[in-house]
């Protein structure tokens, strides 16, 4: 492999220590080690041919060669995207920051505090904008969250309509096409029915359980929906309401007119549209339906000393706990973009975000007004930004975007032939002055140019907010860049993330995020690009997306590719539609059953069950391999009805299963297909893939195998990949004229993180992925090596060795003294670790992985702490510490308990916080105790306002 490549900084272990890891580990060679631990018969036959890998600063080159490509005209599309102005202390502290966006899911709350915060902040907004008093922490896109809202409503549905089968929901023709489309997708397969219509004429039947509105609508009119909730109510349906959450600043909010639900995505507030997300999507609502909410939610709690702290709440609702009986099958959200989005609202405040919108509604009345003594006519009757002129009978649409075209402008045409705008947060005067040319020019008419917008509101008082919002201490001090920039740093103190060590965490694949891939995303060819934009005009996106749809059908061996579904779950979800679809165009629709392991993520069980399948769990062996007898039992007993199996490979167990081969045909044989859940391709890219083995369909998590960030638990993007005869089922959308399976409100989901994934795979080339998966099962194989006669390994494959990741035996130690797996992962906090991933998928153990893009000093120094933990177990075992009072009951030991003046632990501060010489040379101060996980529950506490009594 040539020195210059990205594959010799992104792989952590170079020849010399692979031979002395392999000595340890027991092998001779690397390949010796991979043919123990795959099995060869899913060996693939020659290498990925995949483009020759280039350098970084090749790659640097082709990558602005691509930009260059995107035309970046001035965008009045609207339609949920729109042009904003992302804060450069936002940009260059949070967006652009390793310690944002390579920290995971703050399931770990002492080490997590910061994001918490942060997240808290994005909540609090939400909840203060909309007039709801409970807000989750961001969803994936508007359409999306439309979706869960109608879910929601379905399961909040009284017992009386239950019984009478109520199964419609009254959408009113104002709602975003694409957020009618994915709501249809979600609808279908759990029986619900979507009605479209006006909503002022729509009559509520008993049938109807709910109702979805649009605030402005997608025409931009702002409709007075008061009157009709009220009849709605009275009805007993409930309503939920997309709502531009800038303009939210000036109408008033839907909470206050008794909407049930608001949601619709937060990109106005600071994130680029990035060719169509990411972006985070926000959910609001009542209080009482808190157990029934989507996503993740932040609430308040204490520390073990009584010190007021964050957590993630009502975490029992989620699928990693409830599976198959989960609100949803969310894994990850928006959390990065959220956590800009509230940055935003805190460094704008509630004067700032107010004189943004002010602004907007200005420049859109003054262009009602300019524009209409030209000859058009504005349709809407009271709007916020958004306009719709009728034209005269002598003028046509195409003339105007003809005009438009040439100045590099965007208008939105409707298909009646009317033309749009949508005013937005970079619209200045000379953008004005252009807008009122193209339409005088169309007229033939002269015009005078403009040198100020005046101040104007036409919204009627009815309409107008009057409630306060933002009012916390946080939204309004932070105004100047000095201290908005250190208020950024003292909440990413309080994290770790990659920035600091080693993150272990088991099938979450925690890998460098290496900046030569990170660095497209800062390109404005790549971020200010609206997705429904002429192709001529994305030339360099469609080029790259091309590009990389092409490698990942290489690197899985399949057919097709769709990059739409913007999460790991979502990609879950949308394989098994494909896989619905396919059936029922072959007369097989009656196939409702997914056959999923037990040792599944519990993503899977909910994904199948909001595709509308029924889960039948099949048994794991002994060696933690799927039960063939149990399988095949399962398969004949469910033949006729078995649509699918869901399988990862290697399993959540970190191993390779030897019957892979044999499972897939057992399956077929049924006339069923074969689901691979791609969360583990990292230890499959260059030596197997779904394809050669014989899976249908998998969805890969780029945030995972191919490099993009986790972001404090998102963005994710969740492509799948399919085999020959489900190609046609893809996911469509109305800018490729269908609009079946689609799955996320973008044509692409969340096209601005395909760079980073395209420059990985095009920088690593196919010998540097390949190597990166053998050391991925080196690094794992090295660390069961030395963990094996201390804590043991639970589950080994056929000849004794891992995959990529292993189970840590927590249980014996538990029985023997007392100490759970829970305390051993706090204790490693004051170690300056993450824990590994906690009791999953097996109850009372940790799931390590430690990646290829960790150095061997890293994985040796891992390996001194954990065994220096176990000499700590050790002593409680044997009485050299007290079982109630010793360092890994008491962990983390926070900063502000370690220099108190009282210290009331029978061991010294000095084994509290510096246990190994290692700490003391680079210690991460914690800010909190143990937090109490049930005081939050107990009492939930959303926002920034709430405290206990």
């Amino acid at each position: 492999m040539r020195n210059d490549l990205l594959a010799n900084r992104h792989i952590g272990i170079n020849e010399k220590e692979e031979a002395r890891m392999l000595r340890k580990i027991g092998v001779g060679s690397l390949e010796e080690l991979i043919d123990k631990t795959i099995p060869a018969n899913i060996r693939l036959k020659k290498p990925l041919a995949l483009p020759e890998a280039m350098t970084e600063y090749e790659f640097g080159q082709h990558i602005a060669e691509l930009a260059a490509k995107n035309k970046l005209y001035t965008t009045y599309i609207g339609m949920g995207w729109y042009n904003t102005i992302t804060p450069a202390v936002i940009q260059r502290n949070v967006f652009e920051n390793p310690v944002w966006y390579t920290s995971y899911t703050p399931y770990q709350t002492e080490v997590s505090q910061g994001r918490l915060e942060a997240l808290m902040n994005f909540q609090t907004a939400v909840c203060d904008l909309t007039g709801m008093p409970l807000a989750n922490c961001s969803l994936l896109d508007e359409a999306t969250a439309a979706a869960e809202a109608v879910t929601m409503m379905y399961a909040l549905r009284p017992r009386d309509m239950q019984k009478s089968g109520a199964n419609v929901v009254f959408v009113d023709e104002g709602i975003f096409p694409q957020t009618l489309a994915v709501m249809t997708t979600r609808a279908i397969p759990q029986g619900i029915e979507l009605r479209t219509g006006k909503y002022a004429e729509m009559e509520l039947t008993p049938d109807i359980f709910a109702c979805v509105l649009q605030y402005p609508n997608a025409n931009g009119n702002v409709e007075d929906y008061g009157t009709f909730v009220e009849k709605a109510h009275a009805a007993n349906c409930k309503v939920a309401v997309a709502a531009d959450i800038l303009s939210l600043a000036l109408l008033t909010p839907p909470g206050e007119w008794g909407a049930d639900i608001v949601f619709g995505t937060t990109q106005r507030l600071g994130t680029p549209m990035f060719y169509g997300g990411p972006s985070a999507a926000y959910f609001a609502t009542r209080d009482e339906y808190k157990r029934n909410m989507p996503g993740r939610i932040i609430g308040w709690s204490k520390d073990k000393y009584g010190k007021t702290c964050y957590r993630m709440a009502l975490q029992t609702r989620e699928q990693h706990i409830k599976r198959e009986k989960a609100t949803s099958n969310i894994c990850t959200a928006q959390a990065l973009l959220a956590t800009m989005a509230g940055f935003y609202a805190v460094y704008h405040g509630p004067e700032g975000i107010r004189n943004i919108a002010e602004r907007i509604h200005s420049i859109a009345t003054y262009l009602e007004k300019s524009i209409n003594e030209l000859g058009y006519r504005q349709a809407n009757t009271q709007y916020f930004g958004t306009l719709r002129f009728e034209l005269p009978d002598t003028i046509s649409a195409q003339q105007i975007r003809t005009i438009a075209l040439s100045k590099e402008v965007n208008l939105r045409y409707f298909k009646n032939g009317d033309v749009g705008m949508s005013i937005d947060e970079t619209t200045d005067i000379a953008a004005v002055n252009v807008l009122i040319s193209i339409f005088a020019i169309a007229a033939g008419k002269d015009y005078s140019k403009t040198n100020e917008i005046p101040e104007t509101c036409t919204i009627p008082q009815s309409l107008q907010r009057r409630s306060t919002y933002l009012t916390h201490e946080v939204f309004n001090k932070y105004h100047t860049e000095t201290e908005m920039m250190r208020y950024i740093k003292r909440l990413d103190r309080k994290d770790i993330s990659l920035t600091h060590s080693m993150i272990s965490l088991g099938s979450c694949t925690m890998k460098l995020n290496a900046a030569a891939e990170m660095l497209p995303l800062s390109r404005p060819e790549f971020m200010n690009m609206h997705p429904l934009v002429p192709e001529d005009q994305a030339e360099g996106y469609r080029e790259l997306i091309h590009n990389l749809s092409e490698e990942l059908k290489i690197i899985t061996g399949f057919a097709g590719v769709s990059l739409q579904p913007n999460s790991g779950a979502a990609g879950e979800y949308t394989g098994l539609r494909v896989i619905r679809a396919y059936q029922e165009s072959i007369g097989q629709g009656h196939r409702n059953k997914i056959l999923i392991p037990a040792s599944a993520h519990g993503t899977n069980p909910a994904s199948a069950i909001q595709a509308g399948f029924i889960t039948v769990t099949c048994a794991c062996d002994e060696h933690g391999n799927v039960d063939m007898s149990d399988l095949r039992a399962k398969a004949e007993e469910n033949k006729e009805y078995l649509a699918a199996l869901m399988i990862t490979y290697p399993s959540t167990h970190g191993i390779f299963e030897t019957e892979i081969v044999e499972i897939c045909h057992i399956i077929h044989a049924c006339g069923a297909q074969v689901y691979m859940d791609g969360a583990n391709m990292n230890a499959q890219v260059g030596l197997t893939n779904p394809g050669f083995i014989g899976a249908d369909v998998c969805h890969l998590n780029l945030h995972k195998t191919f490099a993009s960030p986790h972001g404090g638990g998102g963005p994710g993007v969740g492509p799948i990949c399919v085999a020959e005869h489900l190609v046609p089922f893809l996911p469509g959308h109305e800018l490729f004229g269908n609009t079946a399976n689609e799955v996320a409100a973008a044509p692409f989901g969340s096209a601005g993180i395909l760079p980073i994934t395209y420059g990985y795979i095009r920088m690593m080339g196919t010998e540097g992925l390949t190597r990166a998966t053998k050391i991925a099962i080196l690094n794992a194989n090295y660390l069961a090596a030395y963990f094996n006669e201390t804590y043991g390994i639970v589950y080994r494959g056929a000849n004794g060795f891992v995959g990529h990741e292993m189970i840590l035996e927590c249980r014996k130690v538990h029985e023997e003294t007392g100490i759970s797996e829970n305390d051993i992962a706090k204790r490693l906090m004051d170690y300056g670790y993450h824990a590994p991933t906690l009791s999953f998928p097996v109850h009372g153990t940790l799931m390590i992985e430690p990646t290829e893009s960790e150095s061997l000093a890293e994985l040796d120094n891992f390996i001194t702490v954990m065994l220096t933990i176990w000499k700590e177990i050790q002593e409680v075992k044997e009485g050299k510490a007290d079982k109630e009072d010793n360092v890994l009951v008491n962990a983390p030991h926070p900063e502000y308990e370690v220099v108190s003046d009282k210290w009331n632990h029978c061991y010294s501060r000095e084994k509290a916080a510096y246990p190994t010489e290692s700490v003391r040379e680079n210690k991460f101060w914690i800010n909190v105790a143990r937090v109490d996980n049930t005081l939050g529950d107990r009492k939930l506490l959303p926002t920034c306002y709430g405290c206990f009594d």
